[in-house]
């Protein structure tokens, strides 16, 4: 494979970012690998960040909350490099690494804004808090379990991922009254 030849002295300005397609599980072994062959034969020069696109995500077990990294994209690793005949053999050389995104087996570099969005990096400067999960959509029927309106039955109107809250309407006096309770403060009736 002929690729864009790059000068010894390359700059970061021409470092581009690749989509790699790995063994899925294994992505985390993977990039220390590459890392590991990189400094090996001392091409840190023509390599950047080796980077695995997670999210957190608050789950609530057993009344205990716990955040927890999710990939976004399992199965792939985002690579940071100056693409050239060494560099392409060295990646490509490592175990687990099936082969670069594009066509034909052609490595394409991403576009600037794909790889913010990818990464998440615009949501990242906005200061994005963590996600909860939460098991119910709107317009779900659930009851309450603790508090004034506890064994009280109601439809979701809203929820709130960032903060975990979720708003019921109940029925008070005759009235659908919206509620405000934390996610794990209601279940299914």
């Amino acid at each position: 494979m002929d690729l864009e030849a790059t000068p010894d002295d390359a700059q970061p300005s021409e470092l581009r970012w690749y989509v790699l397609k790995v063994q899925t599980n294994r992505e985390n072994s993977i990039r220390k690998t590459l890392e590991r062959r990189i400094k090996l034969e001392g091409l840190e020069d023509l390599f950047g960040e080796v980077i695995i696109p997670t999210e957190k995500i608050v789950e609530t077990k057993g009344g205990k909350r716990k955040v927890r990294e999710v990939k976004l994209y399992p199965g792939y690793i985002m690579i940071q490099m100056v693409l050239n005949d060494e560099t392409w053999y060295l990646v490509r050389d490592t175990t687990g690494v099936g082969d670069f995104t594009g066509a034909a087996g052609e490595p394409h570099a991403m576009e600037d804004h794909e790889v913010e969005r990818m990464l998440g990096r615009q949501e990242e400067t906005k200061a994005e808090p963590t996600k909860v999960k939460i098991e119910f959509n709107t317009g779900d029927i659930v009851k309450i379990k603790t508090g004034p309106f506890e064994s009280f039955e109601g439809e979701i109107e809203s929820i709130d991922e960032t903060t975990g809250k979720i708003t019921v309407l109940i029925e008070i006096f005759g009235r659908a009254t919206p509620y405000e309770v934390e996610y794990h403060e209601v279940e299914r009736p």
